[in-house]
């Protein structure tokens, strides 16, 4: 199992390219053909870091940090997902499922539009380049409209200065582009997590957002964090870590009551808690076992839901943990997931 690793920068990606668009709608959809594509895109080559205009000179006064996890599904609601991450105030801000340029978002940066009007900064790392203009709901939604740059991906924004930031490639790609048809979001990339690091010395903090697939099975999952854990232990070291994302963990029980009672330990379900309870992993203090998805405005998804966001926490002491519903100032929800906050500091 090979880690891939990406740690050069840049400020803005180029958009996706229409000669690679054509070679990929046109080819057979193949691993080979995914691949060679992959190679001609450079964002998938570099992260997208931009440091933040007003950043914070110094940590909270009792060493903790607040940190905000979601998975924002596209990002598209600009006023109301600023107001959430306002109605927070997070040091950290960790997100998944984030648009860059795609019409089904406005064809916005979305997550410069979120970071810089808050004086903060940002990395993003590309996960997937869009063929299409998205699910089977926004194809029919956005008819006729194009992509201006076509990318999907994580991020983390922050006041904090990011440093030492990196992406991890979490699977081998072309899931979503072998043997898929266009009509259901043919893809080229794959999962991934980013990762930077705030604060020097004794309040050095590495920050972890992290998306895992979902079409696929728990033992893949938990292959999936065998990467991630690979890549955290080589960069990060003995210093505290903390993870935040969508990591699909679908199976798991929909009932409130089973979620509880398997809450402390649900790797016989989710082989990924085994794998990071092994390498040192806490999830128990920093979430509350609740389900962490709700039904969207045009009443998809359907529940019962489950609870497939998380933190994980090492070297720290979390508290304060809660599930934030993701709503506007009407009740409409913003995303079919709920976002995630707890406060941590350095265990002692």
């Amino acid at each position: 199992m090979k880690t891939h690793l990406v740690d050069q920068t840049v400020s803005l990606f180029a958009p996706l390219g229409a000669e690679v668009i054509t070679k990929a709608q046109t080819g057979e959809a193949t691993v080979a053909l995914h691949d060679s594509c992959l190679a001609d895109i450079p964002a998938f080559a570099a992260l997208e870091k931009v440091p933040a205009h007003t950043p914070f000179e110094k940590v909270r006064a009792n060493g903790s940090f607040v940190i905000f996890s979601w998975n924002a599904e596209r990002l598209k609601y600009d006023l109301p997902s600023r107001a959430l991450l306002g109605s927070v105030a997070p040091d950290v801000a960790l997100l998944t499922e984030v648009d860059i340029g795609m019409a089904r978002s406005g064809n916005r940066h979305t997550v410069a539009d979120l970071a810089l009007p808050m004086g903060a900064g940002y990395v993003y790392a590309l996960e997937f380049a869009e063929l299409g203009i998205g699910d089977d709901r926004e194809m029919v939604w956005h008819k006729g409209e194009t992509n201006a740059f076509g990318y999907h991906g994580n991020a983390i924004v922050s006041r904090h200065a990011l440093q030492d930031v990196f992406a991890i490639r979490l699977d081998d790609g072309a899931y979503w582009f072998n043997g898929r048809e266009t009509a259901d979001q043919r893809r080229i990339g794959f999962r991934n997590a980013v990762a930077a690091r705030i604060g020097d010395g004794e309040n050095a903090l590495w920050c972890v957002s992290a998306h895992f697939e979902n079409r696929t099975t728990p033992e893949k999952r938990g292959d999936q964090a065998r990467r991630l854990v690979e890549a955290i232990n080589e960069r990060a070291g003995a210093l505290p870590v903390i993870i935040g994302g969508d990591f699909n963990t679908l199976t798991l029980p929909t009932n409130p009551e089973d979620l509880r009672s398997i809450f402390d330990d649900p790797s016989p379900i989710e082989p990924m808690f085994a794998v990071m309870r092994e390498a040192g992993f806490e999830w128990r203090y920093a979430n509350v076992p609740e389900a962490s998805c709700r039904t969207r405005p045009d009443g998809t998804p359907e529940p019962p839901f489950t609870r497939i966001d998380w933190f994980f926490t090492r070297g720290l002491e979390a508290s304060d943990p809660a599930t934030l519903p993701a709503i506007d100032a009407d009740g409409k929800a913003i995303s079919d997931h709920e976002a995630l906050r707890v406060t941590v500091k350095r265990a002692r």
